[in-house]
């Protein structure tokens, strides 16, 4: 059974760091599109990141361009977050995702991803 478990949410200030990780198990995810999206409280989920099964290729929505950074180690089977200069906007659920589809045009929308974390979460206080 596949699982994937997110660490490393927290209660910080705005302007401090948080790296996020997503741990994945019951099988590999070196071939699968893996996403970062957030859920503030009162609000739809949302796309954050997204980075292809190379690492070669990443995407971010423009509220987090320039202060996050998605990266993933194949070997750990573990997607990673880097998130710099939060903001209290940025105050959600995180949950990371993996996708069964060998696509790329596809990696912001919800629909694409078949598994889901259950979620850790990032406040930022101002």
């Amino acid at each position: 059974q596949v699982h994937l478990v997110e660490s490393g949410g927290g209660l910080v200030q705005a302007g401090d760091s948080l790296r996020l990780s997503c741990a994945a198990s019951g099988r590999t995810f070196s071939n699968n599109v893996l996403g970062w999206f957030r859920q503030a409280p009162g609000k739809e989920r949302e796309f954050v990141a997204a980075i292809t099964w190379s690492g070669g290729d990443t995407d971010y929505a423009d509220s987090v361009k320039g202060r996050f950074t998605i990266s993933r180690d194949n070997a750990k089977n573990t997607l990673y977050l880097q998130m710099n200069s939060l903001e209290p906007g940025d105050t959600a659920v995180y949950f990371c995702a993996a996708s069964d589809v060998r696509s790329w045009y596809q990696r912001q929308l919800q629909r694409f991803y078949n598994y889901w974390g259950q979620g850790t979460q990032v406040t930022v206080s101002s």
